[in-house]
């Protein structure tokens, strides 16, 4: 063997080994902040919408993602306390499946990790959350639901399903600055438009929902509109379980509420936000920062009706409102 030969192949050898060495190496996994407002159960099909457009886009847990999952379980006072605690495990991003108090949480407990908003809570911008939709700053991005926003819109469907509906009584939670928000300014400027009365009915804890029903029964109103946050969230089955006691058609923001037995729903299409999010994830973790990732709006949203709600406290819903439907319980 001639010494231009023996080079050769000790080139060779090392470019092989030190491909085999990089071929062995471990792919770095990312690992996932998740954030959420309630419990594991209630949070079940929200994490698993987001974990399957994180398949979608190539990002499985257990092979190239990690996500590490703290519930406050309805304890708004625990988000400090979870977030710092995601903080500390130096997670890659957090995600925010809460409303605006948890989402401020993880803004203040880092200024250097992505925070991803889901949806929940008031416009993000009045929270003071973010700069503005399309810049947001810092590091918070995502996307709005306008939760707060569609209440005018529900009110409009409420009457044109129920037009018999003329005094409204509005359950929502007097500890939720965005609830206080939704009944004392912008639910009112669409009752007027509307001519209906709204009859404000506010609850600070769990044990109170009995209280203010055997109240609101006295004053018979025409339905129930029910605003959402962190107490009505977590008590949507004992609400639901008076409202058809109580035989009054009923208006959520949630579908859920409609599965549970409520009348009626509408808010965006989760299923599209849940991809969203997912999206957000993908751009962050490939490197843009959120400062840079305009908050988007829904561009789908869902009317939802129970037909057996309806047949079961005697309201007979408009066959034009139920040509609309996105879908319809039976």
């Amino acid at each position: 063997m001639n010494r231009r030969t023996a080079i050769r192949q000790l080139a060779t050898f090392f470019l092989t080994t030190a491909s085999l060495a990089h071929a062995q190496q471990p792919k770095k996994v990312l690992r996932i902040g998740y954030l959420a407002r309630s419990d594991a159960a209630r949070e079940s099909a929200r994490a698993e919408g987001v974990r399957l457009a994180l398949r979608e886009r190539g990002y499985i847990e257990g092979q190239n993602i990690a996500i590490e999952y703290r519930y406050a379980e309805g304890k708004i006072d625990r988000a400090p306390e979870l977030a710092a605690e995601l903080v500390r495990l130096k997670v890659d991003i957090i995600v925010v499946a809460a409303g605006d108090l948890e989402i401020l949480a993880a803004k203040n407990a880092t200024k250097t990790i992505p925070i991803v908003m889901t949806g929940l809570g008031a416009d993000p911008v009045e929270a003071g959350l973010i700069e503005s939709l399309a810049r947001p700053g810092g590091n918070v991005t995502g996307i709005t639901l306008l939760s707060r926003e569609l209440g005018g819109k529900r009110l409009e469907l409420f009457k044109e399903a129920v037009p018999k509906v003329a005094r409204v009584a509005v359950l929502y939670q007097s500890t939720s600055p965005s609830s206080v928000l939704e009944v004392k300014e912008l639910l009112p400027v669409a009752a007027r438009a509307l001519r209906l009365t709204l009859q404000p009915w506010e609850v600070r804890a769990r044990d109170g929902f009995d209280k203010v029903f055997a109240a609101l029964n006295k004053q018979r109103p025409d339905g129930l509109y029910v605003t959402g946050s962190a107490l009505m969230g977590a008590n949507r089955q004992r609400i639901v379980g008076l409202t058809l006691k109580s035989r009054l058609p009923s208006m959520y923001g949630r579908k859920e509420a409609v599965e549970a037995g409520g009348l009626m729903s509408y808010g965006a299409d989760l299923a599209e936000s849940y991809r969203r999010v997912a999206y957000f994830i993908d751009r962050i973790l490939k490197g843009t920062k959120p400062a840079d990732l305009p908050v988007e709006r829904p561009m789908r949203f869902e009317l939802v009706v129970n037909l057996k709600t309806a047949k079961q406290i005697g309201v007979n819903i408009d066959p034009n409102l139920l040509a609309r439907a996105n879908r319809l319980i039976k």
